[in-house]
């Protein structure tokens, strides 16, 4: 500014008139620049009511987040209503909710100034301010039910600090400053009122489906189920669908669970029974009973499925699930899978209240759709014999549903997949399902991974994953599901125990021992325990009976001991013993054809890795926080 001056004038001690002026434009072009930048910021927000997917964060009620995600932008946009706004707040990602290791946006006050800041976690918990913000601030308002904080975040930002939001769960945390800190550093993360909250962020965006005028519903529950005094329970009901009952189509069901309950049902499904048979007995009990008539376990045609987490389903407008009619039966099962972690007495007045009238509730309509729909099941057979050993941090089995099974099950044109869902029970960490042809990958029609057993909305609800784009599966191509199980916390090893009439496939008998797994009492002095070929006992005699000591599949695997020489054998015979494949019909009769000791089949070919995009560089923003000015704050 001196510059400004003629050569010819002398100083001053105060500024010319027109150095005044200048100086006075100059802060005034500031300030409206800085008003201009906070409109274009609050201008990019999206308005309230577009926020269209909405989760409670805080049990207490004091968290609220609301979202929208515009994929040709790549971003999400958050909404955080605080309801009791004290000293401020932390709200981010990280693999499994943990606070270590963690993306985080910070919003705190030293009692007179607030500030927003982009940060990290380290593998200790401590903070620290982020050297690239993605986070961006949008804005920050008051109402009468709390402070509303705007803010946007891209999906992938090419942080190394950042996490990558993508397809599938996300672990949301949360806490909450109930004093002043001063400084984002003297945030303690242990010392605070914290949680998490699951939930799938990218949603695709898919219209419901108009449902029909002459929609009926039909409510399928087990009646005053009072769940027994263990870990796991699987509940049998039976129901008979009137006689004479057409043909209908299902277009949308919902889970019916008694409030306050949820907790406790982990997985629910509807089956068909065989038509073959005239009539089924009524059952209402546990689905391992002895009293369970085994003619039960004929149903096993899927009419409805729903986990964890998960909300309604829709069927596209084009298709619906047939039920009724001839060649269908008129009877259904009902099975519901009980997690009570708790173990509550059976004498307790805490498990009387957990009488459970919980299942499914369809909508059907007379008026046929163009297409009939089906479902198809992929995984893992039940049987004792997979077993995961402890100590795992990524323990990997593979399910394929090779050609010759395509071939044999599908009809000449193929099928579409419209809507899957990923489901594991509690040692799952990753799934993926993978469409593969000639032994190469073709697409990923599935894949979550962050992988919650405690959240499966995904695949499960029109909001959650109808494929954003319908996938085409011909005859002859194969399915492949990879699941990985993390066993850190556990000490003996997870043997896969059956739940009532689960029959899928498995690895055969000879795999896995001399002669197979399950011997008659006459029989057991010529066979091995589990553990005889592969891992612990020591020597056969010269008539290679094995002096293993008999006990229970289970218990025979928690007597292996499980170094790295043990593991690695068993990580390899999963990966080239041949498999028993069970390729059935809805009836859960195998379709006519060979299908034991079947080669597992190779992979010459796989997809590459997607590579995150990456958006411009910001530009050289520094490392530092936004101010906010909030008012007063609550003191405690």
């Amino acid at each position: 500014l001196p510059r400004m001056q003629s050569s010819g004038s002398k100083p001053c001690s105060c500024p010319s008139l027109r150095l005044r002026e200048v100086a006075s434009m100059y802060f005034t072009m500031i300030a409206v620049f800085l008003v201009i930048l906070v409109v274009a910021l609050q201008g990019s927000a999206p308005a309230g009511s577009d926020f269209p997917y909405q989760v409670p964060l805080d049990p207490r009620g004091l968290l609220e987040l609301s979202w929208n995600v515009s994929y040709p932008e790549q971003v999400v946009h958050f909404q955080l209503l605080i309801r009791d706004l004290r000293f401020g707040l932390l709200f981010g990602m990280s693999d499994r909710g943990e606070f270590q290791n963690a993306d985080l946006a910070v919003l705190w006050s030293d009692g007179h100034n607030s500030y927003f800041g982009d940060a990290w976690s380290d593998a200790q918990g401590q903070l620290h301010m982020d050297s690239q913000q993605d986070y961006q601030l949008l804005g920050a308002r008051r109402a009468p039910e709390g402070l509303y904080l705007l803010f946007r975040r891209a999906f992938s930002t090419c942080d190394p600090k950042d996490y990558l939001i993508e397809d599938g769960t996300v672990h949301l945390i949360y806490g909450i400053l109930e004093k002043p800190v001063h400084s984002l550093q003297a945030i303690n993360v242990s010392a605070i009122h914290r949680g998490l909250q699951r939930v799938q962020l990218l949603k695709p965006n898919i219209t419901i489906p108009e449902l029909p005028s002459d929609m009926k519903t039909m409510e399928i529950t087990a009646p005053d189920v009072v769940i027994p005094s263990q870990e796991t329970t699987y509940w049998c009901y039976m129901i008979e669908l009137p006689e004479d009952f057409p043909k209908h189509h299902i277009v949308m069901y919902e889970p019916v669970i008694t409030a306050g309950n949820e907790a406790l049902v982990h997985h629910m499904e509807v089956f068909q029974c065989a038509a073959e048979f005239d009539s089924f007995p009524h059952y209402n009990g546990p689905c391992d009973s002895k009293m369970k008539p085994d003619r039960l376990n004929y149903c096993r045609h899927v009419l409805a499925a729903w986990a964890m987490g998960a909300q309604a389903f829709y069927y596209p407008k084009e298709a619906g699930l047939a039920f009724g009619g001839p060649g269908s039966s008129r009877y259904l099962r009902l099975e519901i899978h009980y997690h009570n972690p708790l173990v509550f007495e059976a004498s307790s007045s805490c498990l009387k209240k957990k009488k459970k009238s919980s299942g499914i509730r369809l909508y059907y309509t007379a008026t046929l759709r163009h297409y009939d729909a089906g479902i198809m099941e992929l995984g893992l057979v039940y049987k004792k014999k997979k077993k995961i050993p402890p100590g795992e941090d990524a323990f990997i089995l593979t399910k394929k549903k090779k050609k010759k099974c395509t071939q044999k099950a599908l009809p000449a044109a193929g099928i579409r997949i419209f809507a899957s869902q990923l489901h594991t029970h509690l040692a799952g960490r990753k799934v993926v399902t993978v469409l593969s042809r000639d032994g190469r990958e073709r697409q990923v029609v599935n894949a979550d991974g962050h992988y919650s057993p405690h959240f499966q909305e995904r695949g499960n609800s029109a909001l959650s994953h109808l494929q954003k784009k319908k996938k085409n599966l011909p005859q002859g191509d194969e399915l492949i599901t990879t699941c990985t199980y993390n066993t850190e916390d556990r000490s003996r090893a997870t043997v896969a125990l059956p739940p009532p009439s689960a029959d899928f496939g498995a690895i055969p008998d000879p795999a896995l021992g001399r002669e197979g797994l399950d011997a008659s009492s006459a029989e057991r002095g010529r066979r091995c325990c589990i553990s005889v070929w592969h891992f612990s006992c020591p020597r056969f005699n010269d008539e290679e009976v094995c002096t293993c000591p008999q006990a229970s599949v289970p218990q025979q695997f928690f007597s292996v001991p499980w170094n790295t020489f043990n593991r690695d054998v068993l990580k390899s015979l999963y990966g080239f013993a041949p498999i028993s494949m069970h390729c059935n019909k809805s009836s859960a009769v195998r379709f006519p054809g060979e299908w034991e000791k079947q080669a597992l089949p190779t992979i010459t070919e796989r997809l590459p890795e997607p590579v995150p995009h990456c958006p411009p560089a910001p530009g050289s923003r520094p490392a530092a926080p936004v101010p906010l000015d909030l008012g007063q704050l609550r003191r405690v």
